[in-house]
C-alpha cells in the first residue's frame, strides 16, 4: 500500500446564522460539512461526487485553509494541519495546491500568463532562483500543452480550456504532492473536458500526483478516479473503488444518481431502470433527524427517522460479478433498488 498523504477525520464546518440589526445573535447554523472522513494516498485519485450544495467545494476550501474547520482533523503525512498558520501553513501549502472551478474568474485579468504561472515563485522564492523563473514558466506552459511564446499574453486572449491549462500550470509550479481539483472541467465544453481530463491523467503519471477530484459529472469521475466518495447534505454516504460504486451501488442516493447518467445506446436506455427521487434536498440549516436522505428515499422505514446510519460495510450480498463489500451509510444498503421507485 502506498503512503497516506492526506487524511481527514470527522471534518465539520458550520456557518452561523444570525439575526438582529444592532445586536447580532446566533439563531442556528448551516451544516455545510458534518463529519466527513477519508484518506488520499500517493499517486491516487479520489473522486468526490454529489449534487450542488452537498458540501464538496467547502471540503476543498477547508483543505486549503480558505475556511477554518469548526471541528475535526486534517492530517498531512500524519501531522494535523487544521490549526496551522504563518510559516508552518506556508510550508504545507507548497505541497497541496488547488485548481479552481471557473477558469474565467480564477485568473487575474491584469496579469500576463507569465506573471500568473510564476506568482507561486514570488511566495516561495526558494523553489526557483529569480533569474531562472522565466525559463521555468515557459517549461510549465509547454508541459500543459500551451505555446511558451504565449507567456506575455493576458487571460482574455485564451479560450476556456486554455485558461484552465494555465490554472493547472500554476498549480504545478511548486511541484506539489497533492492537487485539489474543484470541478475543474464543469465550465468547459464536453470535447474540451476530455482534453483537460486526459492532460491531468498524463501529469499525474509524470509527476506522481495525488488528486482530490471534485465533480458532479459521474462519467468524468469514473474515467479519472481510483476511489469515489458520494456526498449528500454534508456527509459521505458511500465510498469504494470506481468499480464497486458503478457496478454495485448500495446506497439509494448513489443508485438514483447512477440511474440518471445518460448512456449512448438507446436500447440500453429503454431497458434500464430509472429512479426518480421525489421532493427537494432538505436545508442544511435544518437537516432531517436520523438518516438525512430518508425524506427522499423509497426504502425509508421508522428506524431511519431515529437512527443516523454510520458509514460502514453493509451485509455483503452476491451478484453475478462478485460481492459488493464497500462502505455505505444506509440501514438497508444490501437491498436492491425498487423497480417502482418514484
Amino acid at each position: 500500500m502506498s503512503e497516506v498523504l492526506l487524511e481527514v477525520r470527522d471534518l465539520v464546518k458550520h456557518f452561523p446564522l444570525t439575526q438582529g440589526v444592532l445586536v447580532r445573535r446566533r439563531v442556528g447554523a448551516v451544516q455545510a460539512v458534518d463529519g466527513v472522513s477519508f484518506r488520499l494516498r500517493e499517486g491516487e485519485t479520489l473522486g468526490v461526487v454529489g449534487e450542488s450544495g452537498c458540501g464538496k467545494s467547502t471540503v476543498a476550501k477547508l483543505l486549503m485553509h480558505l475556511e477554518r474547520p469548526t471541528e475535526g482533523k486534517i492530517l498531512y503525512k500524519g501531522e494535523d494541519i487544521a490549526g496551522l498558520s504563518g510559516r508552518a501553513l506556508k510550508s504545507v501549502r507548497r505541497n497541496i495546491q488547488m485548481v479552481f472551478q471557473d477558469p474565467y474568474t480564477s485568473l487575474n485579468p491584469r496579469m500576463t500568463v507569465g506573471d500568473i504561472v510564476g506568482e507561486p515563485f514570488d511566495i516561495h522564492p526558494e523553489v526557483a532562483p529569480k533569474g531562472d523563473r522565466r525559463r521555468r514558466v515557459r517549461e510549465l506552459l509547454d508541459v500543459v500543452g500551451l505555446n511558451p511564446e504565449y507567456i506575455n499574453r493576458y487571460p482574455h486572449q485564451f479560450s476556456g480550456g486554455q485558461r484552465q491549462r494555465i490554472g493547472i500550470a500554476r498549480g504545478l509550479a511548486l511541484r506539489p504532492e497533492v492537487i485539489i481539483a474543484d470541478e475543474p472541467v464543469s465550465a468547459l465544453d464536453v470535447s474540451v473536458q476530455a482534453q483537460v481530463v486526459n492532460l491531468m491523467e498524463r501529469l499525474q503519471d509524470e509527476f506522481g500526483l495525488a488528486y482530490l477530484f471534485i465533480a458532479h459529472d459521474l462519467s468524468v469521475v469514473r474515467h479519472i478516479s481510483d476511489r469515489i466518495a458520494v456526498m449528500y447534505l454534508g456527509r459521505i454516504v458511500e465510498t469504494g473503488t470506481d468499480r464497486e460504486i458503478y457496478e454495485h451501488p448500495t446506497h439509494p442516493y448513489t443508485q438514483a444518481l447512477l440511474s440518471a447518467v445518460p448512456v449512448p445506446d438507446p436500447s440500453a436506455t429503454r431497458e434500464r431502470e430509472r429512479i426518480i427521487l421525489t421532493g427537494d434536498v432538505p436545508s442544511p440549516a435544518d437537516p432531517p433527524s436520523g438518516c438525512r436522505f430518508r425524506t427522499r428515499c423509497w426504502k425509508a422505514q421508522e428506524l431511519c427517522t431515529r437512527v443516523d446510519p454510520p458509514l460502514a460495510v453493509p451485509v455483503v450480498f452476491a451478484k453475478a460479478s462478485g460481492p459488493a463489500a464497500h462502505e455505505s451509510a444506509c440501514h438497508f444498503a444490501a437491498e436492491e433498488p425498487s423497480a417502482t421507485a418514484v
